[in-house]
């Protein structure tokens, strides 16, 4: 099959398009036919091994660990393995792949676990592969700021894949949600359902009247201390910097979300499997809306 696969560390160049062994599934897992896969920070920072600390998790001079990125994805389940129950062959899926990443093949080997799940029925998989991570690490951080209806809430980093997840969900828990973004994305999270949008690019947001329930930093870029003076009492400050807890059903409650119609994805940019370093080196300029896909095959 092929895969992108990297040896060494370093910029986009280092990606290169093989031909590779086709995983076979273990007793617990499934194999699956990947039709899409995402550029996520993860990936690009586990390629560069930036932070440093990458290389403590995956070979302190080369990749050992992880050699095929891939954060997330979606495609069918072509083989289970013999005490696999809950998925059969033919089954649409949507799946976070954890540390073991894998997605940039065309088959990927993954444990059945709260990390996969099927296919939300009114989304194509090049949508669906973008939800795993933005949406999980959106929704498990403000539950962990224990959002609730009539919140005010605040999201900085509104435009980017866990923040504009972040400001649909926010809306669903019943919350009033400020967004904050440059420019180019005012008209952007404005659709996605925030109720007020501050222009970073204009206003500097740390100097707003108004207080917060909750101020949720969506690309780990201030600190409690700063915004501690947006905070009304008893307001809760969280940042992607840290550890949410997860539950077994996350990524069913986001498939729910998305059957309701509460939940959608932004796409910013489609790329092909041969194109796998031009997407990198947009998704490492900082400069992308949402979610960055990659298309393995042309099935949606």
């Amino acid at each position: 099959m092929k895969a992108v696969v990297y040896e060494k560390y370093g910029a986009p160049d280092v990606l290169e398009l093989k031909d590779i062994s086709k995983p076979i599934p273990k007793e617990n897992e499934v194999l699956i036919k990947v039709h899409a896969t995402t550029v996520t920070a993860g990936d690009w920072r586990l390629r560069k091994a930036d932070p440093f600390l990458a290389r403590l998790f995956n070979g302190l001079f080369k990749p050992k660990r992880v050699k095929v990125l891939g954060f997330e994805l979606a495609g069918v389940i072509e083989e289970v393995g013999s005490k696999v129950q809950l998925f059969k062959p033919g089954d649409a899926v949507f799946a976070s792949c954890g540390l073991r990443f894998g997605g940039y093949a065309e088959y990927a080997c993954l444990p059945v676990n709260e990390l996969i799940a099927i296919k939300p029925s009114n989304m194509s998989f090049e949508e669906a592969a973008t939800v795993p991570i933005g949406g999980l690490t959106a929704l498990r951080f403000l539950r962990q700021s224990k959002i609730k209806e009539g919140d005010k809430v605040l999201i900085y980093g509104a435009s980017g894949s866990v923040g504009t997840f972040a400001v649909q969900i926010a809306k669903a828990y019943g919350a009033e949600v400020t967004a904050v973004c440059s420019t180019a994305n005012i008209q952007l999270v404005s659709q996605l359902g925030a109720h007020h949008v501050i222009d970073y690019t204009k206003t500097d947001f740390l100097k707003t009247e108004k207080k917060f329930d909750i101020i949720f930093d969506a690309v780990g870029k201030t600190s409690k201390s700063e915004c501690k003076t947006l905070l009304a009492s008893g307001g809760r400050y969280v940042t992607v910097m840290g550890s949410p807890k997860s539950r077994p059903n996350d990524l069913t409650t986001l498939k729910d979300l998305i059957e309701a119609g509460e939940l959608t994805t932004v796409i910013d940019r489609r790329y092909t499997l041969e194109q796998i370093r031009e997407a990198h080196t947009y998704v490492e300029s900082f400069r992308k809306k949402g979610n960055v896909v990659v298309n393995i095959i042309n099935i949606f």
